[in-house]
């Protein structure tokens, strides 16, 4: 629950007991600005706020489902810089994500790993009670295969942010939420499922 900004103080806290920590974060935006109304905490800024006090193992940090208008030629230049895996939605685009989540846990190895899910990663026409839809986004079937393919690795805290209840007239985005938790929840360390 909650917007993005949430995440950044929970890192801090993980960070603290396991040191740098990789980052598995879905969303259709990088969450890697400096300032916004000039505040430099907000929910557009979180993932920069940890690059710079250390909270992030930066060769240990992907960003699945990145898309959307921008002010920048290249929205994706301080994730780039920093070491993180950019992988834009387009790249997604009909296509199983099984094969990526392969190279994902390849990449995480066996170090704490945060999962962190912005619902915004997923297309409007599936969750489209957010504060910041952008068009041609993942499928549920696709949120699946990334939680579900951070099954074994070293998960020390998981996050699902950014559902708008007010934007939710149906409730679907709030059971999309909802069920993606509960996937996340069985994919812990030490969970065990049929």
């Amino acid at each position: 629950g909650g917007d993005h900004t949430i995440t950044y103080p929970i890192l801090q806290a993980l960070a603290a007991k396991h040191g740098p920590l990789g980052l598995v974060h879905v969303d259709a935006h990088t969450d890697t600005g400096d300032t916004a109304l000039g505040e430099k905490i907000y929910h557009g800024t979180p993932f920069r706020r940890c690059v710079e006090e250390g909270l992030l193992d930066c060769s240990r940090v992907v960003q699945i489902g990145i898309r959307g208008s921008s002010y920048d030629p290249d929205p994706y230049e301080y994730s780039r810089q920093q070491g993180f895996r950019v992988v834009p939605a387009e790249e997604c685009w009909m296509k199983s994500l099984q094969p990526l989540m392969g190279e994902v846990r390849a990449q995480m190895g066996d170090k704490p790993v945060y999962l962190s899910f912005d619902i915004d990663g997923l297309d409007p026409a599936y969750a489209p009670g957010t504060g910041t839809p952008e068009i041609a986004g993942l499928t549920p079937a696709q949120a699946l295969e990334i939680i579900r393919g951070c099954k074994g690795l070293n998960i020390v805290g998981c996050d699902l942010v950014e559902v708008a209840p007010m934007y939710d007239v149906s409730g679907n985005t709030a059971l999309l939420g909802a069920n993606l938790l509960f996937e996340m929840l069985c994919v812990l360390p030490g969970v065990r499922t049929l």
